[in-house]
């Protein structure tokens, strides 16, 4: 405690002495000034993204990116992922439902919107997501999916068909 009385009068009292004339200032504020605090690591794109995919996709599309087999969807080498960034948005933001195919491979399933999600969330798992396990897609934005979120509204969880009509191309 009197430690955190001194660090709050020295400062105090240095000023005073300061504006009165009086003391070396330099002096009286070095003798006062608390340690510097070393800036915190600068948190990226990258990192928030990792624990987003951590926290809420890892659990059905796996740690790998792998998915599981007939139910889950892989992410690693998913066109669905890695094509038209408009395609992964909306799925994120309204969920999907039904089969969709993934190299090859059905998958019958329900991915569950996570519209709640903020934009910026969304992009950063999506960009972590499009340039993990031997993915190499462009990043997202918050701007992008700030777009798709109000073009598609609070909308139900996608098909494979709606997907199609409303992106041509999706999937590959």
């Amino acid at each position: 405690m009197h430690r955190t009385l001194a660090l709050l009068v020295l400062p105090l009292g240095a000023s005073f002495l300061a504006a009165c004339g009086g003391g070396d200032k330099k002096a009286a504020t070095d003798a006062a000034a608390p340690a510097a605090v070393a800036p915190a690591a600068e948190v990226t794109t990258a990192d928030k993204g990792a624990a987003t995919y951590g926290q809420i996709c890892a659990s059905c599309h796996q740690a790998t990116g792998m998915g599981v087999e007939g139910t889950f969807p892989p992410l690693k080498g998913s066109q669905w992922l890695l094509g038209e960034p408009s395609v992964p948005i909306s799925i994120v933001l309204a969920g999907l439902q039904g089969e969709i195919s993934v190299e090859g491979k059905a998958y019958n399933s329900a991915m569950q919107p996570w519209g709640m999600l903020s934009d910026d969330d969304v992009a950063n798992v999506l960009t972590y997501a499009r340039s993990q396990w031997g993915n190499a897609a462009t990043g997202v934005t918050a701007a992008q999916v700030k777009a798709i979120r109000d073009k598609i509204g609070a909308r139900g969880a996608w098909t494979v068909e709606e997907l199609k009509k409303t992106y041509p191309g999706a999937g590959g």
